[in-house]
């Protein structure tokens, strides 16, 4: 997925403007929730999301999605990760 593609999804479900989010090298955090939901498109560097004991890695084009207060757990790539991020 590249960017105008992420955009015309976020304008079709009805998400606000993205913010950027930079995570450093080799970083992770443990298991926690955000009161929101979530869809973000990584731009560099690469994230794991471990959620239900299932992990999943992205990289660079590729998008995920977490529900509001879904518990997970995040680990970042040798590179960190730069990713936009949509919250509703």
């Amino acid at each position: 997925m590249n960017r105008e593609q992420f955009f015309q999804k976020l304008e079709k479900d009805g998400y606000p403007h993205p913010v950027e989010v930079v995570r450093e090298p080799n970083g992770s955090l443990g298991d926690h929730t955000h009161p929101f939901e979530v869809i973000a498109l990584v731009l560099s560097g690469n994230i794991e999301l471990t959620v239900e004991g299932i992990t999943s890695h992205y990289q660079a084009g590729e998008a995920f999605h977490l529900k509001h207060e879904q518990p997970h757990s995040e680990t970042y790539g040798p590179n960190g990760v730069h990713y936009l991020a949509a919250r509703k």
